[in-house]
């Protein structure tokens, strides 16, 4: 016997006959008249051969052969329920795969905790994490989002801000007794420097309503930030180092802060996403999530 559609919509209306109790209720049930609940049920029977329901006026009864119809028809109903959850429950909580690119120190220190946590929360949302202190091609390499210590360069993309990061001006212990201490900006450009390949070689200090600008030189020079913070523990030269490098080093021993009565931008640390990504339920969760994250641990990682 073939199964077309609408016995199948005949076999739903039965079960939710049983369901319900009566035909009047299972005809509420399903947004139909009482009448054409009837007609499912009469129909139903027609096509089968064989009675189904003993119905008086006040009740309704399973024949034999209807009770054994009625377990069939009750599963396609609760497998037909089970798929509109699953979409409701894909709909409600993301899915995917969100790939991240990300510079090495900061996403150590702090973006890679925040993902842990986030993961936590959300096991079904897959994370691609690419740790390099290079400046991807978002765009170009298919990147969801990229985590950027600097404003927005290319028009091209969109950004937004997550949080600002404290820097420390540092020195080892060694490095400061062989050179002596910087007591005034002036000083700080007689002094050797770890340079930062993908920063200013030039540092802003603020002190009260003065401002100063300093040229920094050196003879060693990175990309990375970790091995920058290495260099100047190994004294040979000044460096400015994000808290969450510096303040373990400092109270460690190994790192020196140096005019600390002078005042240093913060590092402003923006998520970075092609056009139209923060439409992306996924990925603006997680934007959502890593701003919440860098509030709560605020006194963490600034």
């Amino acid at each position: 016997m073939k199964l077309s559609f609408e016995q199948l919509k005949s076999m739903v209306v039965f079960a939710q006959v049983i369901e319900q109790g009566s035909l009047s209720a299972a005809a509420k049930h399903v947004g139909l008249s009482r009448a054409v609940v009837s007609y499912h049920i009469k129909k139903l029977e027609t096509q089968l051969g064989i009675k189904l329901l003993n119905r008086s006026t006040r009740s309704i009864a399973l024949t034999e052969a209807g009770e054994q119809y009625y377990q069939r028809c009750k599963v396609i109903v609760e497998q037909a329920l089970a798929a509109n959850q699953q979409i409701e429950n894909i709909k409600n909580e993301p899915t995917g795969l969100i790939k991240i690119a990300c510079p090495v120190n900061v996403g150590l220190h702090t973006i890679v905790p925040a993902l842990n946590e986030f993961r936590q929360l959300y096991p079904h949302i897959q994370l691609d994490v690419n740790l390099s202190d290079e400046v991807v091609n978002i765009i170009k390499d298919g990147f969801d989002i990229a985590i950027r210590g600097a404003a927005l360069a290319d028009s091209g993309l969109q950004a937004t801000k997550l949080s600002s990061l404290s820097t420390y001006l540092c020195a080892a212990p060694s490095y400061l007794i062989k050179h002596g201490r910087p007591n005034t900006p002036a000083q700080l450009a007689s002094h050797d420097w770890i340079l930062y390949k993908l920063a200013a070689n030039v540092l802003e200090l603020k002190k009260g309503n003065r401002s100063f600008s300093v040229k920094l030189k050196g003879n060693i020079s990175t990309n990375n930030a970790a091995a920058r913070t290495a260099f100047v523990e190994g004294g040979h030269g000044l460096g400015r180092i994000p808290s969450y490098d510096a303040l373990p080093k400092i109270n460690a021993g190994t790192l020196t802060q140096v005019l600390a009565d002078y005042q240093l931008n913060d590092i402003d640390l923006y998520a970075v996403f092609p056009p139209g990504g923060a439409d992306s339920k996924k990925l603006r969760l997680l934007i959502d999530y890593l701003k919440a994250y860098f509030i709560k641990n605020k006194k963490v990682v600034s």
